[in-house]
């Protein structure tokens, strides 16, 4: 049995569909811990190109269990969208899809205060997707959410509804000048998501104990990266939940010692969206080339990323927040055409150099990039499978990755399909 979390180890937007989909071959459960349906992960399987934002990765094989956790918040709307989806590309799910009774749901309400909210911000807005996840997370901590278990009591959600709703109308007309929010629309819409729901909701963390009894591998799934963590990002630019490993103990209901394999999705360049600082951030026609080469465009909101050169310092703090055990590189095959290649090594802060990365949002804002040259291989590695038939000079870059971010690469991707890639180490055996 082996317990195996994935996580993000930038800004988000690595590619850990793919690494997720890859590792699945040897997984029995995959769970997702966090977030929304704010992330997207994308998986191309032959020709077909699959979308997910809630549902983890593993549901493409038609053997495997997964499992949405408590600490997921969920749209029932956009589920049921996605379920859709699956189930028109031939993907089935009932019998081996399971959510948590203790996930939050995601209210109307909720996305109309996220719009708001960010409007009223001006030059400091935070750039969410505006689908809901922040508002859904404060009212969890303030103990007045919404639980999928709540869907399964009419009677009770109509009384919390109306509840909820005579607290946040008045607060609405008050000071977002907006219209107030009826209540049976929303009893109508969610009595009849509570009717498919009904059938996946479980005792996830129950679930995924027993499976660990019976010696299963389980496969656990993050959204965003380590740098929007609530906790350990470039706070306030950051998602509302805990992103790191640690949010897969909280998000699934499971103990730190049962971990066995933290695995840190990594892109061969650095990528972010919305606002916030980015050191080693590049602009004008070199970002371009890196958008149009990589695709960098969000999966669920179309946005386009900002784009930079790797920045060690990054990837140096997500290995100790992460306790890292190995790192899969994505997107290797973007820089095929680059030439030189600068890696960022340190900051200069008011004339000192930093090689930490500092945790202050306004100190990193201030910061100024100090990079290493390498030069560029100019030539395909898309498709490649074998490290020792990339160009040397990609391994030599690769090998100067590991020696800043002192821990093994175990995956090396070389293009989106999932047949795309260097198979170095599995973290389940």
């Amino acid at each position: 049995m082996a317990t195996v979390i994935v996580i993000g180890s930038q800004w988000g937007d690595e590619g850990k569909g793919k690494i997720v989909d890859i590792l699945t071959q040897d997984a029995h459960v995959v769970a997702r811990y966090q977030g929304g349906h704010n992330a997207g992960h994308t998986v191309v399987i032959g020709d077909q190109e699959y979308v997910l934002h809630l549902i983890p990765s593993g549901i493409l094989h038609p053997d495997k269990k997964c499992m949405i956790g408590n600490g997921v918040v969920i749209d029932p709307a956009a589920l049921m969208q996605e379920v859709e989806d699956l189930e028109q590309k031939g993907i089935r799910l009932d019998g081996r899809f399971y959510i948590s009774k203790n996930a939050h749901l995601i209210m109307p309400y909720h996305l109309a205060l996220e719009k708001w909210s960010e409007l009223s911000k001006g030059d400091r807005k935070i750039g969410t997707t505006g689908r809901g996840i922040g508002p859904t997370y404060s009212d969890k901590m303030a103990r007045i959410g919404f639980r999928v278990s709540d869907l399964l009591y009419p009677d009770l959600f109509r009384k919390k509804l109306k509840s909820n709703l005579s607290y946040y109308n008045p607060l609405i007309k008050a000071l977002y000048r907006g219209e107030e929010i009826k209540a049976e629309p929303i009893l109508r819409d969610y009595s009849r998501y509570a009717e498919r729901i009904r059938s996946w909701a479980s005792d996830v963390s129950l679930l995924i104990h027993e499976s660990m009894n019976r010696g299963e591998h389980i496969l656990c799934e993050g959204a965003q990266g380590t740098l929007l963590d609530v906790d350990h990002g470039t706070y306030p630019f950051v998602t509302s939940s805990n992103s790191t490993a640690g949010g897969a103990c909280t998000g699934l209901g499971f103990g730190p010692s049962k971990v066995d394999h933290v695995i840190g999705i990594v892109k061969a360049y650095t990528t972010r969206v919305g606002s916030g600082p980015f050191p080693s951030e590049v602009t004008g026609d070199l970002e371009q080339r890196f958008r149009s080469i990589g695709k960098e465009f969000g999966a669920s909101t179309g946005r386009p990323r900002r784009c930079g050169w790797f920045d060690a310092l990054v990837v140096q703090y997500s290995v100790r927040i992460n306790a890292l055990s190995s790192c899969a590189l994505t997107k290797l095959d973007v820089l095929d055409g680059f030439d030189p290649i600068p890696i960022c090594t340190g900051y200069r802060y008011k004339g000192a150099m930093i090689k930490e990365f500092p945790t202050e949002s306004a100190v990193l804002e201030a910061c100024e990039p100090v990079y290493e040259e390498f030069p560029g291989w100019k030539c395909s590695t898309v498709g490649v499978k074998d490290f020792q038939k990339l160009p040397e000079k990609a391994r030599n870059y690769i090998k100067r990755l590991e020696d800043l971010i002192r821990v093994p690469f175990s995956l090396i991707s070389t293009g989106q399909k999932r047949e795309e890639t260097i198979l170095i180490g599995n973290p389940f055996h």
